[in-house]
């Protein structure tokens, strides 16, 4: 026990010596910490983006997916400070809520430091042996079949500080139901989770830590009962198949590892990691039954490993200048393979009774390599100049690059008060491993053919970025804080579902614009914690340069004409929650998500219903008869049992309709050691 003083205080040097590191000056920054997140409705048995949407500017999607600032996807996820390479992101969430100390997202004209993904960077940082000791083992679960056991254990073992979760989830609704209905018809799922940390230091300047992390997915894709058969297929001349007993399937796999090496030289800190990551997805049809109701049926594969080094200083060379310098290099290879039952064409377009298979395949490398410098100058004890300029280069399906100036001014004229204001040249290259690279002529004269043979390369998305804001602290418990947004781009990226399969493709609109406002209120007592969130977001795009396949051509006219709302666009999102420590071990928890509703209909000129969900949360600590700690919780969640709709399968790159989870009652049991 003796050892556990000093532990501690290397972990928190190193972590703030991470953070100093870390420039975050211009940027807005919301942190989620461990004790809100045990506090919310569902605690951390929730998935990450359910914790991320009771932040400001986050709107809900289906298959798990989130959009930030009127954006699709541009999402850059740092782990203790280091950035990840994207997964093949389905609708699995990767990260365990359990393994985290806390959730910061940064948004704005970010500085230099940041690139490839700079919509948000959601920056998670793990929980320690040294400041989080203890474990936990139990279970959770509920409405339509949901069984979730999960253990934890923090603590040292001789020189290391190490940190070890894993979790099983079972539940009969693993993505969104496409109908109204309570529980959802095949769409069972089984998840798989688990982070190891473990981190030591070597000598008095120098730390080791490594972080590794998977999370295994099997989904089977929800079904729509009563649909009607618009093809004759193999050899059914008056085919009953009952759309019910489709039974697609879908798994995902992600691995992911991190080594960092920490070293302080005096007035310099520096941190080389390097990174490694595996991605795949495999969705394997219900061959007979989507043939005869879609005309075509894929099984597809999609896998990717991407390795990489990032290396970043901060050099304190003056009392009032912080020089900040690093590089970042990734090189990932992506592969392909499908196999498409389709039905031939007649002379005069009718399909014929004769199934056969299309098979296409590939593999590629892409590479990513990027570089910044910036000073942070404190140019009075009040004022804050952060200028940088990045350059960024992608040798992939394409090859571009360009150097971005980044300027940031953080301005306090009083305790109370902080004004930031800043602008960001921005350069992201598309997601390569769901670029669509095959050859679509081969599906002429099927009933999987496109609607055109125009694909254009997906291409780097280039914009201009400024952002202001201002934060107010009223008294010593409530801050209010204002943020505005304005977006100019050029090869807007966004991302369609093209086919059956639920995987995203990515695609762009020539030009784009996206610009909005965020309005936010904290209040944090001895036992509340209240918060409430508005946004108001508009993001547009115009003229489709890649993808135009898999849109129908008079969509495809209306786009090239004028500027149209993108199918992610909310015009008006909310949440807001509270926490209440209402006695001793006892906690009670509200929160609630207001959507103003995503597009819908002929070049998404339409927007499905407006909702608003409640979920309620109540736990309690107790002695047990072993005399441990343990934990009892119980949740409601969609507390009116409201029905909403996230998507009706219209709009501009959409598949199917899809809901949000009707009301369901979970509980859990934990005991702590």
């Amino acid at each position: 026990m003796a050892v556990l003083p000093e532990m501690v205080v290397e972990a928190q040097r190193a972590a703030a010596a991470r953070q100093g590191i870390l420039a975050r000056f211009g940027a807005r920054e919301v942190t989620v910490d461990r004790e809100t997140i045990e506090g919310l409705p569902g605690g951390a048995n929730q998935p990450l983006n359910q914790i991320l949407l009771q932040t400001p500017g986050v709107v809900q999607d289906g298959l798990g997916d989130i959009h930030i600032r009127g954006e699709h996807r541009n999402l850059q996820y740092r782990l203790n400070g280091v950035q990840l390479p994207e997964g093949i992101s389905g609708f699995a969430q990767v990260f365990d809520a359990r393994s985290l100390r806390s959730v910061s997202v940064l948004t704005g004209a970010l500085p230099a430091q940041f690139g490839f993904r700079t919509n948000a960077v959601i920056d998670l940082e793990t929980r320690t042996g040294a400041l989080d000791p203890g474990g936990s083992i139990g279970v959770y679960g509920g409405a339509r079949g949901t069984i979730q056991p999960h253990a934890s254990w923090a603590g040292l073992v001789g020189p290391w500080d190490v940190f070890v979760t894993g979790s099983f989830l079972r539940s009969d609704q693993g993505i969104d139901n496409p109908t109204s209905s309570w529980r959802a018809i095949n769409g069972n799922t089984q998840q798989t989770r688990g982070v190891a940390y473990a981190a030591r230091q070597l000598d008095d300047t120098t730390r080791l830590s490594l972080i590794a992390g998977t999370s295994l997915s099997r989904f089977r894709i929800p079904v729509t009962r009563g649909q009607e058969p618009a093809f004759t297929a193999f050899g059914a001349s008056d085919f009953d198949f009952d759309s019910a007993d489709l039974r697609a399937r879908q798994w995902e796999r992600n691995w992911y590892g991190v080594a960092a090496l920490q070293k302080s030289y005096g007035d310099v800190d520096v941190q080389i990691a390097p990174f490694v990551r595996y991605s795949s997805i495999h969705y394997v049809p219900s061959t007979v039954g989507e043939t005869v109701f879609n005309g075509s049926a894929a099984d597809v594969f999609r896998a990717s490993m991407a390795m990489g080094v990032q290396g970043d200083a901060a050099w304190r060379v003056a009392a009032n200048h912080t020089i900040r310098i690093g590089v970042q290099a990734q090189g990932e290879r992506a592969r392909f393979r499908s196999s498409t039952t389709a039905l031939p064409l007649d002379a005069d377009g009718a399909p014929v009774d004769d199934p056969f298979t299309i098979g296409d395949r590939y593999g590629r490398t892409g590479w990513l390599y990027g570089g910044y410098v910036q000073d942070e100058w404190r140019i009075t004890p009040r004022l804050t100049l952060n200028v940088g300029v990045r350059w960024d280069q992608m040798v992939q399906f394409v090859t571009a690059g360009q150097l971005s100036p980044r300027v940031n001014l953080v301005w306090k004229p009083g305790d109370t008060t902080t004004i930031h204001a800043g602008y960001a040249r921005t350069f992201t290259p598309p997601q390569f491993e769901l670029v669509q690279a095959g050859s679509i002529a081969r599906y002429e004269g099927t009933t999987a053919a496109p609607f055109s043979l125009e694909n254009g390369l997906a291409r780097p998305e280039r914009a201009h970025r400024f952002d202001v804001g201002i934060s107010q602290r009223i008294g010593p418990r409530l801050t209010l804080g204002v943020d505005a947004y304005y977006k100019s781009v050029r090869d807007l990226l966004d991302f369609g579902q093209f086919g059956a399969a639920p995987i995203f493709t990515p695609f762009n609109f020539r030009l784009g614009r996206v610009y909005g406002v965020e309005f936010s209120g904290n209040w944090r007592g001895d036992r509340w914690l209240a918060y409430a969130n508005l946004a108001l977001s508009r993001s547009v795009g115009r003229d489709l340069r890649s993808g135009q396949f898999a849109i129908e051509p008079d969509e495809l006219a209306y786009i090239a004409g004028k500027y149209v709302r993108t199918d992610h666009d909310q015009l008006i999102t909310g949440s807001a929650g509270a926490i209440w420590n209402a006695w001793e071990g006892g906690r009670l928890s509200a929160s609630m998500l207001y959507g103003s509703g995503l597009r819908r209909g002929f070049a998404a000129t339409e927007k499905v219903d407006p909702y608003a969900t409640f979920n309620l949360g109540l736990s309690q600590e107790f002695t047990g008869p072993d005399r441990g700690r343990w934990t009892a919780r119980i949740d409601l969640i969609n507390v009116f049992d409201s029905i909403y709709q996230l998507r009706d399968g219209t709009g501009i790159g959409l598949g199917a309709a899809q809901y949000g989870v009707r009301r369901g009652v979970f509980a859990g049991l934990s005991r702590n050691f």
